[in-house]
């Protein structure tokens, strides 16, 4: 077989599992994930080499219609211009759900007019599975896609049919990036990426948007270790607080269980030291995400 090679962008509303889909994919954790929407705030590349081809996934934050924040605006607007130079479009959509915004995604698919590959996620939530076809079905008719595909990104069902289906509509060519590459995004990106999972995760209820995380020091010293200084930006003294929790515990935590994570994914040990900051209003200001970071 010929080998192929392409980048194919994964797009839909927040909360519809691309991101554990791109890990599923990738056979790795590269992208963060939580149950919260819009956890993903940057387009993040997974490349997936094989003797066949290469395909160079491409995952975006949910296109929304929530608010009016220079933040949404910037998350629309990287996911819209990830539909540019692409080859391929796998629109993620959840099992028996259609909104408003799986509406909005597909208004944007076909205005690009790219063949698009439809992938229906979290099937394992679908009981009895005699249920899935007509979900399928009605999918279907919503727009000439080239397949559509029922998966569960959760537990892995259906995800190598959906690499080889992703493959197979690529075109012919070299690879774009070398095999032994997963991405093009720095450690320093991913070392803000992992503390900022933590928080989501930690502080879900009370700080879901208020929080973002700049890396100030990443350094490697001689023994191999990372040494990491890290600054979460929130918007309001009281966020810090509440960051913090009672002496300074909450935080500890917080950190120590993003240290643990940076051990597995850098595979070497990692100093981490977090400082709270207050930017007021840092979300609804454009300079300022460019500043920390939010730069198409």
């Amino acid at each position: 077989m010929n080998y192929r090679s392409g980048y194919a962008v994964l797009v839909g509303r927040p909360n519809v599992g691309k991101s554990t889909l791109l890990n599923r994919l990738l056979g790795q954790k590269l992208a963060i994930t939580s149950h919260k929407p819009q956890t993903t705030r940057h387009r993040i590349v997974g490349i997936r080499s094989d003797d066949e081809g290469q395909i160079v996934f491409v995952d975006t934050p949910g296109i929304h219609d929530r608010g009016g924040k220079a933040m949404s605006h910037y998350l629309n607007r990287a996911a819209h211009t990830a539909l540019l130079d692409v080859d391929l479009i796998v629109f993620v959509v959840q099992a028996q759900v259609w909104t408003e915004e799986d509406e909005q995604v597909l208004n944007a698919i076909k205005q690009s007019k790219l063949p698009t590959l439809a992938v229906i996620n979290k099937v394992d939530t679908v009981t009895p599975k005699e249920q899935l076809l007509p979900v399928i079905e009605s999918l279907a008719k919503r727009y000439d896609f080239v397949d559509v595909i029922p998966v569960s990104a959760r537990n892995g069902d259906n995800v190598e049919s959906l690499a080889n289906a992703v493959l197979q509509r690529l075109p012919e060519g070299e690879p774009i990036f070398p095999e032994d590459q997963l991405t093009d995004r720095s450690e320093r990106f991913f070392a803000a990426e992992l503390l900022r999972e933590q928080i989501i995760r930690r502080y879900h209820r009370e700080l879901p948007y208020a929080v973002t995380v700049e890396i100030e020091r990443f350094e490697e010293s001689e023994d191999g270790r990372y040494n990491i200084g890290a600054v979460i930006w929130v918007e309001r003294e009281n966020q810090r607080k509440i960051l913090l929790g009672k002496g300074g515990q909450a935080m500890k935590e917080t950190a120590t269980a993003a240290r643990k994570a940076m051990n597995e994914f850098f595979q070497t040990r990692v100093h981490l030291e977090v400082w709270i900051k207050v930017k007021k209003s840092w979300s609804s200001d454009a300079a300022s995400l460019v500043k920390l970071g939010y730069t198409d």
